[in-house]
């Protein structure tokens, strides 16, 4: 009995409300490691990484092209042809060369092959730039999809190629050296638009005149 009173004595009172306390401990030290695990975390992304993704994300949308990989020419390739500003006649660019592409009702009356006067006004704007162009120039007949059997255009093939000889016969006329000059007539095998609908059959018949870009070594280039 006295050696349990001197034990009683020797042991220091706990504090009161110690013991309710110790939750509190417990919890800082999470919280504590916690945030420890959140720095080490955030150490080890990369840096730069969120600003590579913008980038990638604004690059993938300024990407967007046309589905036949032409470009509206708009950075200055050739200033007298990106200056060109008649309606119906599109300025684009691609891996060949500069492609001026014409509706075809500024041209020819519906399935027909004879320049009208509108058409040889606009032929007329664009000699000059032609004949400045250093390359050979390619005019490219095109038609929509609806078959045509007269007894001059048997066939869409026809109709579209007698359309491009009419434009480079007239660009000779003009003193287009015929030497640079070539007619292709495709028909309907190369649409830009839908058939299915009138602005698609509209938009696939067309004259374009292709400038290629000279080729290193060749007279033209010279």
């Amino acid at each position: 009995m006295h050696q349990r009173e001197m034990q009683n004595l020797l042991t220091p009172p706990v504090a009161a409300g110690a013991e309710d306390e110790g939750w509190l401990t417990s919890y800082l030290d999470v919280l504590t490691l916690l945030l420890t695990l959140f720095v080490l975390l955030l150490s080890l992304i990369p840096r730069g990484e969120s600003q590579a993704t913008q980038a990638g994300g604004t690059n993938t949308t300024a990407s967007v092209s046309s589905p036949s990989g032409l470009k509206p020419l708009n950075d200055g390739l050739d200033p007298r042809l990106a200056g060109i500003k008649i309606p119906g006649v599109h300025v684009m660019k691609g891996q060949q060369g500069i492609t001026l592409r014409i509706d075809d009702d500024l041209l020819f009356p519906s399935g027909r092959a004879t320049l009208t006067a509108g058409g040889r006004e606009v032929l007329a704007s664009l000699v000059a730039d032609l004949e400045a162009f250093e390359g050979e120039i390619s005019v490219e007949g095109h038609t929509d999809d609806v078959p045509i059997s007269t007894p001059r255009f048997p066939s869409n093939w026809d109709l579209s190629a007698a359309r491009a000889i009419a434009v480079v016969r007239y660009l000779a006329a003009r003193g287009i050296a015929d030497t640079r000059l070539r007619a292709i007539g495709y028909g309907a095998t190369r649409p830009t638009a839908d058939n299915a609908t009138a602005a698609g059959r509209a938009a696939n018949r067309r004259v374009d005149i292709l400038l290629h870009r000279p080729v290193a070594g060749s007279a033209a280039a010279r």
